[in-house]
């Protein structure tokens, strides 16, 4: 039997982002619960972007730095546009980074090779730490919620940084006409035929007041702002954070973090889900 068994995780995405990790703790006997609390769009004044990627495609840039999964269905929504497949976005001179499993996924699925990406801590901080290049052109991508890090942190390192802002992060659901369109290559994103539950934020309030939510998982800093501004008191639920950069965030903003996944996978998240309910000794 699964440490999983019986237990109600609450994960804050939509249904289709929710999906790889609602199967596997589907898998492992657990009940996912799915409150969407965040969502992305497209940038309204998409020159400076376009601007970046002309810029890119006539060999421009040295580096191309993608630091989220939603920044590679930004670019290959801007490749379709253009009547291009992304690797053909990318010259063959220009090297790319990323930080997580997911997003190298996606990258090497459409063609392109990755040159560097963070084998253990899975943040800007960890491609920082294993990034070698120096005085080279860096094209950055970002949410225009970014943190200044990843952007300091190259230029630190001697790089030139064009930081430019490809996608918005807005409260649950993005309005029809920003929405981002583009689908993940096949087999990045898990499949299932079954739809995790998707909840009410009355049902969830409802749900916490009554101690039957075992845990929630906050995917990112907006994500664990979003649950401060709007699910507390979380009462006996146990708050799991994606990342160091996320638990930092809800900590900064008196959140108590119980556990904090090393790996942004399905497979990380469940591991820290099974430490923390491991160390209680508790049954659901």
């Amino acid at each position: 039997m699964s440490g999983l068994t019986g237990r109600r995780v609450l994960i804050t995405r939509n249904a289709d982002r929710a999906r790889p990790l609602a199967s596997l703790l589907s898998e492992l006997g657990a009940e996912p619960l799915v409150l969407p609390l965040i969502d992305f769009e497209k940038e309204r004044d998409q020159a400076p972007l376009d601007a970046a990627l002309d810029q890119l495609t006539a060999g421009g840039f040295d580096w191309l730095v993608i630091s989220s999964i939603t920044t590679v269905r930004v670019l290959l929504e801007k490749a379709a546009q253009r009547g291009l497949a992304l690797v053909d976005l990318v010259p063959s001179g220009t090297k790319v980074a990323t930080i997580g499993p997911l997003s190298r996924k996606a990258i090497e699925s459409v063609g392109l090779t990755v040159a560097v990406a963070p084998a253990d801590v899975q943040s800007a901080e960890g491609l920082l730490a294993v990034w070698e290049a120096s005085q080279e052109r860096v094209l950055l991508p970002q949410a225009d919620i970014a943190a200044a890090g990843l952007r300091d942190g190259l230029a630190a390192s001697g790089a030139d940084v064009t930081s430019v802002v490809a996608y918005r992060t807005v409260d649950y659901p993005a309005s029809a006409e920003l929405r981002l369109t583009a689908e993940l290559p096949s087999g990045v994103v898990i499949s299932s035929t079954d739809a995790p539950v998707t909840l009410s934020p009355e049902d969830v309030r409802t749900a916490l007041d009554a101690g039957t939510v075992d845990a929630v998982v906050a995917a990112s800093p907006s994500a664990a702002r979003r649950i401060a501004a709007t699910l507390l008191p979380l009462g006996t639920c146990r708050l799991i954070a994606i990342g160091r950069p996320t638990a930092a965030e809800a900590s900064r903003i008196g959140l108590t973090v119980a556990g904090t996944a090393k790996v942004p996978t399905p497979d990380g998240i469940v591991a820290a889900l099974e430490s923390v309910f491991a160390n209680e000794g508790n049954s659901p």
